[in-house]
């Protein structure tokens, strides 16, 4: 598949409070086949603490052609 499923779009930033609902969405995309893109990231915002996880669609690209030196 060339495209993620549903309509969701390639590149997605997930961000939510750190808890399990959050491990849970992050867990659903992968599951979906998003890759994780980058390292997650975490704030804390004077009551709770909250996470930021990008995930990319991988592409299939098709082969480059072979060059001759």
């Amino acid at each position: 598949m060339n495209t993620p499923p549903e309509g969701l779009p390639i590149y997605r930033l997930l961000t939510g409070k750190d808890d399990a609902n959050f491990c849970r969405r992050v867990s659903e995309a992968i599951a979906l086949g998003y890759k994780l893109y980058g390292s997650p990231a975490a704030t804390f915002n004077g009551q709770d603490v909250i996470v930021a996880q990008a995930l990319l669609w991988p592409r299939i690209e098709p082969d480059s052609p072979t060059q001759e030196l």
